[in-house]
């Protein structure tokens, strides 16, 4: 199946690691803007990919 693909013997990487992905969450709710519809698209494709990611875990909780 992966017989076109150049690349088959080499990892593939997730499209975006976990930090880009807390990343693009805050620049879209920060360029995100109710008053027009990309605006309003921006911020619930933040909430959508905010609810996917894992919670950050807590320094205080660890004990540590």
């Amino acid at each position: 199946m992966d017989d076109d693909y150049p690349y088959s013997d080499e990892p593939r990487l997730p499209l975006i690691t976990l930090s880009e992905a807390h990343e693009t969450v805050a620049l879209l709710l920060h360029l995100g803007d109710e008053s027009t519809d990309e605006g309003r698209r921006a911020v619930q494709l933040a909430s959508d990919i905010a609810l996917r990611l894992p919670e950050p875990k807590d320094p205080a909780s660890t004990g540590s």
